[in-house]
């Protein structure tokens, strides 16, 4: 089972519209958090623990994960998928740029 995490700001639109249309897919195990410590699902070391990808949204989710957890990132897979906070959850757009992107880059 490859174990997938989504990280965008506040896990409020992104993130969990990833979650939501990764989940059903055969051999994923998918999850999502936000990096901001006052989003929805905060990430957790448990979380950067348990994940084999982690897809985060922009880059600047990238830095923050490496100042927040830089040590515990020694096994996973980090990944900026470069899709800005301009969209709504389910949004149609984000669903084809996730689906463009995120099945190409796991193994």
């Amino acid at each position: 089972m490859t174990k997938i995490l989504f990280l965008c700001s506040k896990n409020k639109l992104r993130s969990p519209t990833a979650e939501a249309i990764f989940c059903n897919v055969e051999g994923w195990e998918v999850t999502s958090a936000g990096i901001s410590n006052d989003a929805e699902v905060p990430v957790s070391l448990e979380d950067i623990e348990w994940a084999d990808y982690i897809f985060v949204m922009e880059n600047a989710h990238k830095k923050k994960l490496a100042n927040k957890f830089g040590r515990a990132l020694n096994k996973q897979v980090v990944i900026s998928l470069g899709i800005p906070d301009d969209y709504d959850y389910m949004d149609e757009e984000l669903i084809r740029i996730l689906k463009s992107k995120v099945p190409d880059l796991v193994r």
